[in-house]
This record gives C-alpha cells, sequence and structure tokens, in this order.
C-alpha cells in the first residue's frame, strides 16, 4: 500500500435553492460549495492486473454498489486500463450527512488513479466521467470553491472568506432521494444571483423538510442556534455555524450534548486534495 495519503474533504453548501424540475426528475438547483479542511482519508496500491479490491467497504454495501469501487471501474473502461489498484479508506465523514463523503472519496479515487495509472486525462474529463457518479462529484475534482447550478454540474469559482465552522452530526443517515422527491419540497425558487448571494440572500429549502422528517434535525438546528445563526449543508443531516476564530468555535463543541458528536474544521477555497492542508 501506498504511503502517499490522497485526501477526500468534506464540503458544505452555504445555501441550496432548487429553481425548477428537468423532465429526466433531475433538480436545477443554485448553490455555493466550499470545502473544509476535514478530510476521509484513501490510500492505494497498484496492482499489475485489473481487478479492483477495496480493503474496507462499506457494510451492508455491495462491491458494485461503491462510489470508490465504480469510480475505479469507470475510470479503466473509459481509458482500457490494464492496471487495478487495492484501495483503503479511513472515513471520518459520515453517510447521509449532506457532507459529500461518498462523492468526495469518488472524485479522489478518480483524480488519485488517474495519477498512479499515468493515464493523463486533465480535470475536465475526469468532472466528465464523475457527473456519472454523482451531481456532486465534478466539485470535489476540480478542487476550487464554486458557485454551482444546473444539476451541480455548472460551475463558476468563488471567491469566499476561510472562517471557522462547527459542524454538528445527529446519529441519522438521510436518503438524498428521498428528500429531493417529497412533494413538499420548494422547487419554484427564483434564481439568486452571485450578487445576491454576497449581501446575504440564499438559504436552504430542504431545511423544512429534513426538519419535519428528522425531529433530530431540528432540534440539532436550536441547540446550535444558541451560538450562531445554524444552517443545514445539502440534504442533511449536519448542521453547521460560521464562527469568528477557532477558538470560539472550539468552546461550542465543548458544550455539545453527549447524544450528537461534531468536529470543528475551516472553510478552504482550495480543496485539500490538491493543497494537502
Amino acid at each position: 500500500m501506498s504511503n502517499k495519503i490522497w485526501l477526500a474533504p468534506a464540503k458544505v453548501n452555504h445555501f441550496l435553492h432548487i429553481t425548477g424540475q428537468r423532465q429526466d426528475g433531475y433538480h436545477e438547483l443554485q448553490t455555493v460549495f466550499q470545502f473544509l479542511n476535514y478530510s476521509d482519508e484513501l490510500y492505494f496500491h497498484v496492482l499489475k492486473h485489473n481487478e479492483i479490491l477495496h480493503n474496507n467497504p462499506i457494510v451492508g454495501l455491495q462491491p458494485e454498489d461503491d462510489l470508490v469501487v465504480r469510480a475505479a471501474r469507470l475510470l479503466q473502461q473509459y481509458t482500457q486500463c490494464s492496471l487495478g489498484a487495492q484501495i483503503n479508506i479511513t472515513k471520518r465523514l459520515p453517510m447521509g450527512g449532506g457532507l459529500g463523503g461518498g462523492s468526495s472519496d469518488a472524485a479522489t479515487t478518480l483524480v488519485a488513479l488517474n495519477t498512479l495509472w499515468k493515464l493523463n486525462l486533465d480535470n475536465d474529463t475526469l468532472a466528465q466521467l464523475g457527473v456519472q457518479l454523482g451531481a456532486d462529484v465534478p466539485i470535489f475534482v476540480h478542487g476550487v470553491a464554486a458557485w454551482a447550478e444546473g444539476v451541480g454540474d455548472q460551475l463558476t469559482a468563488i471567491e469566499l472568506d476561510e472562517p471557522w465552522f462547527i459542524i454538528v452530526i445527529p446519529s441519522i443517515n438521510i436518503s438524498t432521494a428521498e428528500v429531493f422527491s417529497n412533494p413538499d419540497l420548494q422547487r419554484n425558487c427564483l434564481p439568486i444571483t452571485m450578487d445576491d448571494f454576497f449581501m446575504g440572500k440564499g438559504s436552504n429549502v430542504c431545511e423544512s423538510i429534513v426538519s419535519q422528517l428528522y425531529p433530530e434535525v431540528a432540534e440539532t438546528m436550536q441547540w446550535l442556534n444558541q451560538f450562531s445563526p445554524a444552517r443545514m449543508t445539502g440534504t442533511g443531516s449536519c448542521v453547521f455555524a460560521t464562527l469568528p476564530t477557532k477558538r470560539k468555535a472550539e468552546q461550542i463543541l465543548l458544550k455539545l450534548p453527549k447524544k450528537l458528536t461534531g468536529f470543528i474544521a475551516q472553510g478552504k477555497n482550495i480543496s485539500p486534495l490538491y493543497s494537502n492542508g
């Protein structure tokens, strides 16, 4: 197994609007992605044969459904590569948390194996492959904080402050598909501009649905709101707040109720996959 650590960072959505739904069922979105310096860690060992071995797969998930395995096989098929890989992951990002863990792992797999297999594909090509795995994969491949539209695939680099966040994790796993298929979900938000966002406009339209379906999320938001305005990232379940200093974030983390877990992290405009920190 290679000694090199390939990071697969978390992301937060600063807001999430749905402006429409396409005929193929996909939702048209507006959102802003920013990375966190808090990551899963991936290790790869190149194999001379084309087998893809995942040494610590997710319990209950078939290998063919695992995004990391699917990413590796997709890259093999696209390039006709005869090499394989043995993959280890140290998981830190929760499943169903809205932090993009699965998509980030898939993107890091594409980027790492492109390098290790010496395929020389550019990031635009890797991102086009990645969108077959999930709408969030391209943002992790490109690795730059972005204003996103379309199904999340039309990306414009955006320069954000890099504050400290506290991220609180209710002990529940939320299905994105369940949230997006909910009949009460608002799907007709009026588009806003980047200037609107910088003036404070934008909310997460999934928050009300998730709070109704999962009282634990509503309770977590209520707790965090005592200290700083709480927001949900993506379709949840994780809730975050922006703090002026690392010390302030650490102080709040110490007060976390026992039934919750959480961490602090700094927002990053360049993905730790590329900056390594």
